[in-house]
């Protein structure tokens, strides 16, 4: 029994790892795509460290993945620092794994670029993948590195955005772009990436953190409770009330669990008492163990 115990826990720990690390990899594929199809064909500047490798490229040829690299090298020395090695190995991880699809996928590039005539519309998709890249990644422990590993440092200690930091730090980047390209159109198609970029990149990290609260009444609220703290590891409170109609004492259980794990908290109570009465319902924070820290200046 002592040994089934020790094993669990090592097998679920590989398979997340495992699982961090594949979305990480698949996030870098869906930005190199955004950013070596969509973007750097139309000359069109991301931001962070791959807005700058772009910046070089326009004005020197120099593959984007030289500089991006380079670059990166000395920010995941700060990484390693003050995120802590899990965060800044998967980061690494990261890293290597966009050098290496972007030169691969430069070398399959048509030479006619996609949406040649349509830049806004190239904006727009290039964005999008760029985002949802960098949200998926930072949702897995990782990042794409560059403005990432600074917006996951200030974001560690403070409660601000993460969206918000990325843009902050990309607009000069972005603006700086000007100085190689001479047009301001060019600079302006890559705010618009900026926005759309850190949208999505918000929706996603936003959505993932998301939690609930629920209220459940029921006359086995006991099981309920009992298998929510030993299935899902949630804590559970009773709280005592009392029925206005009926007069009658009854237990409510208050249970707080992320978004995600709503459908399975619905299945449980299904599952054990199909009457019972519950009400569900977002809530903007939370913070302790098993959710997120408490950030103040």
């Amino acid at each position: 029994m002592n040994v089934k115990l020790s094993r669990t826990p090592n097998r679920q720990f590989v398979l997340r790892e495992l699982k961090d690390y594949l979305m990480i990899a698949l996030s870098m594929v869906i930005y190199g795509i955004g950013w070596t199809l969509f973007l750097l064909p139309n000359d069109i500047t991301t931001g962070g460290v791959p807005g700058i490798a772009s910046i070089v490229y326009f004005g020197t040829k120099l593959p984007v993945q030289y500089t991006y690299f380079a670059i990166n090298a000395i920010l995941l020395l700060l990484a390693l620092k003050i995120l802590g090695f899990k965060f800044t190995i998967k980061t690494i991880f990261a890293v290597f794994t966009l050098t290496a699809f972007l030169a691969i996928i430069q070398k399959f590039t048509p030479e006619e670029p996609l949406l040649q005539d349509q830049p806004f519309m190239a904006c727009l998709l290039g964005a999008t993948f760029c985002g949802s890249a960098i949200g998926l990644a930072l949702s897995y422990n990782g990042s794409t590195g560059g403005t990432d590993i600074i917006a996951a440092i200030i974001n560690k200690y403070r409660d601000v955005s993460l969206g918000t930091v990325v843009r902050m730090c990309d607009m000069v980047i972005i603006t700086s772009s000007y100085f190689v390209l001479q047009d301001w159109e060019k600079v302006i198609y890559g705010y618009v990436t900026l926005y759309v970029s850190s949208f999505v990149l918000d929706q996603i990290v936003n959505g993932n953190h998301q939690s609930v609260q629920f209220f459940i009444i029921s006359k086995h609220h006991e099981e309920i409770a009992r298998h929510i703290t030993k299935d899902m590891h949630r804590g559970v409170t009773i709280l005592n009330g009392t029925g206005f109609y009926t007069g009658n004492d009854v237990k409510m259980l208050f249970v707080l669990a992320k978004k995600r794990e709503s459908n399975y908290i619905f299945r449980l109570i299904k599952d054990i008492d199909p009457n019972a009465f519950v009400t569900q319902s977002n809530v903007k924070g939370v913070y302790g163990e098993g959710f997120d820290h408490i950030k103040v200046k």
